[in-house]
């Protein structure tokens, strides 16, 4: 398992943009890749997925085209690009990562990180 460090979480206006880091602590390229995303009250939702290929991505239908999934296995490290940010994106963002691409529809990923905030104004 990998230990997994996010950052660039923050306060933004509705339709800004913020870019999200999670560095790892071992080598990535033999794992898949995600972000998932909790709101207070409500369950933990998979926000995309990166397969280890580096072009295989999965995002959940209300990113509408506005987030991008990336990775830089030469700096272990994910990113989750988000544009046109709306308030009922306002969550806890987790990096997640695990050897095995079919759990990329589950929340049963074997490495997570402690999260960070983004919260949108509106």
């Amino acid at each position: 398992q990998l230990q997994l460090a996010e950052s660039g979480g923050g306060s933004v206006q509705a339709g800004g943009s913020l870019r999200l880091s999670c560095v790892a602590s071992g080598r990535t390229a033999a794992y898949a890749v995600g972000w998932f995303r909790q709101a207070p009250g409500k369950e933990r939702q998979l926000v995309a997925g990166m397969h280890r290929d580096g072009v295989t991505t999965f995002y959940s239908v209300f990113i509408e085209g506005r987030f991008s999934i990336s990775r830089d296995d030469a700096k272990n490290t994910v990113y989750l690009q988000m544009n046109s940010l709306k308030p009922e994106d306002s969550a806890v963002y987790y990096c997640c990562a695990d050897t095995s691409w079919s759990k990329v529809l589950t929340d049963d990923w074997g490495s997570w990180g402690q999260g960070t905030q983004v919260t949108v104004s509106s």
